[in-house]
C-alpha cells in the first residue's frame, strides 16, 4: 500500500519520511491540496530505478539491432580481438 502524505509533512516530518524511504526503499507520495504532487524516494532507490531504465534502453537497442540484422556473432568478435592481440 502506498505511503501518501500531505505536503506539510515534508516540512514538519522530514526525518520520518526520510527514514521510511531508506528503510523500505519505496517512495512516499506527497499531496498538495488533496491531489498527487510529488514522489519522494531515497537516492539509492532513485539510482536503482535510473539503472533499470538505462538497462531497458540498451536491451531495446540490442533488440532493434537484431531485428535489422545489424549484429555480429560473438565468435567473430572474439576471433577479431584475438587476431589483434597476436599482431
Amino acid at each position: 500500500m502506498p505511503n501518501i502524505r500531505p505536503s506539510s509533512d515534508l516540512r514538519n516530518k522530514y526525518n520520518e519520511i526520510s527514514e521510511f524511504c531508506h528503510k523500505y526503499s519505496e517512495p512516499v507520495y506527497i499531496t498538495k491540496n488533496g491531489q498527487g504532487d510529488l514522489a519522494v524516494m531515497s537516492i539509492e532507490a532513485f539510482e536503482k530505478l535510473v539503472g533499470k531504465f538505462e538497462m531497458y534502453k540498451l536491451l531495446g537497442e540490442g533488440m532493434d539491432a537484431m531485428k535489422h540484422k545489424k549484429v555480429v556473432p560473438a565468435e567473430d568478435v572474439f576471433e577479431k580481438i584475438e587476431r589483434g592481440l597476436a599482431e
